[in-house]
Order: C-alpha cells, then sequence, then structure tokens
C-alpha cells in the first residue's frame, strides 16, 4: 500500500475525476503510479499531458519508449516499472520473455533499426553517465538521422523515467497488474 494517501477512481472529484476519465478512456484503467500523483493534482495534469505527447512521438517511437523505461527502471530495480514495461514489450509489441530477458541483459541486443538502437544506448548513457557525453556522441545520431528534438525527447523520457522511479520506489507504488 503507498505511503501517500492517493485518489482511488470511485473518489475522484473535480479536476482529479476529469483526468482519470480522460487516462481511463485511453488505458481502460488508472494505474496505480498514475493515482500516486493525484496527491499534487496540477503534476498529475502535467503527466498525462506527458505520456500524450510520447504517445504522439514517432521517434522515440513507442517500442522505444517502453524500452527506454524498462533499461533504466532495471538499473534503478524499480520492480513496477520493470515489470510493467516487461509485460507492454511482450504483449503489445510482441517480444517473447527471452527477448525481454535478453535486452535487459544486452540492450545492444534490442530489435530495433540501427538508428532506434543508437538512441537507446545513447540514453542509457546519458540517464547512467551524463558527464562522460561528449560530441561525438550527439553527432553519430545526428548522422544516425536523428534531430536535435529527437534526441532531446528521448533523454527526457529517460530522466522522467529515473525520476519515477525514485518516487514510485519511495512511496511503495503498489503492483496491480
Amino acid at each position: 500500500m503507498s505511503l501517500l494517501n492517493t485518489i482511488k477512481p470511485e473518489n475522484a472529484q473535480g479536476n482529479v475525476a476529469e483526468i482519470y476519465n480522460e487516462i481511463n478512456s485511453t488505458w481502460q484503467m488508472i494505474p496505480n503510479p498514475i493515482q500516486l500523483f493525484s496527491v499534487s493534482p496540477e503534476l498529475l495534469k502535467n503527466q498525462w499531458e506527458k505520456y500524450q505527447y510520447f504517445d504522439r512521438q514517432d521517434i522515440p517511437s513507442p517500442k522505444l519508449s517502453a524500452m527506454i523505461r524498462l533499461l533504466i527502471s532495471d538499473e534503478a530495480n524499480c520492480e513496477y516499472c520493470i515489470g510493467f514495461n516487461s509485460g507492454m514489450l511482450i504483449q503489445m509489441f510482441d517480444m517473447s520473455v527471452e527477448e525481454v530477458q535478453q535486452l535487459q541483459a544486452d540492450p545492444s541486443s534490442a530489435p530495433l533499426d540501427d538508428k532506434e538502437k543508437k538512441l537507446l544506448l545513447f540514453v542509457i548513457k546519458a540517464v547512467d553517465h551524463a558527464h562522460e557525453i561528449n560530441k561525438n556522441d550527439m553527432q553519430e545520431l545526428r548522422d544516425a538521422g536523428l534531430t536535435d528534438q529527437q534526441i532531446f525527447d528521448a533523454v527526457n523520457s529517460g530522466g522522467t523515467m529515473r525520476a519515477g522511479n525514485i518516487i514510485f520506489d519511495t512511496f511503495k507504488v503498489d503492483i496491480d497488474f
């Protein structure tokens, strides 16, 4: 049980109820990590808008985004996020359990095209070793055809996931899948 008093969907009112209704119509559920944001309705709104933004992007693609979230969460040992994103890769993107395990063991084995694979490895490096990023890293991504916005968005997604790992683990989000 979460250490915070969150608003359950059946008790939501006002802005929280409106946002929950949008989320439920898109995802058919209100995941516990989303409910955690209900303690701060403005941040709940911002978080939902961020999810919607990333859902509209081609790069990172939804599959790449799930891989980023999984690998960032794996490094942080966030049980909820590891399970959720592994399940997403298996159920939505037809990866086998063995492929997900291989991805976790060796991110360079990701079943992605070269451009997205380079971006995945860059995001992992950026989140775990930001001071090691240099102009050559950036140029390699640009040479692969990635724009600065795509690179920024992917790193932002990875950094947001790391922050989420900390928040979800701090407040003991229950697994709901």
